[in-house]
């Protein structure tokens, strides 16, 4: 299967955000949802927030491409990505 995009999550502010991104950039990126810092300390609550943000993407792909994506184990940020 080809690489259609990405969820990428983004520490800004006291937010823990995630959007829907293509490869390599976040240039038009979709938000999606955040959660508040706070939570995310909890390594729990982060790793749930993330898996139901990947299951979101992972259903609208499925209805649009036809099939369920799979999902690389997480990296960081690029430098090119992240905010100064």
């Amino acid at each position: 299967m080809k690489e259609v995009g990405r969820v990428a999550f983004r520490e800004e502010g006291n937010k823990w955000n995630a959007y829907y991104a293509m490869p390599h950039t976040m240039e038009g990126a979709m938000y999606l949802g955040s959660l508040s810092m706070d939570l995310a300390r909890n390594p729990a609550i982060k790793e749930s927030f993330m898996g139901l943000m990947r299951y979101v993407v992972g259903t609208l792909l499925e209805h649009v491409v036809g099939e369920k994506p799979t999902w690389k184990e997480p990296v960081d940020a690029p430098e090119h990505e992240k905010k100064k």
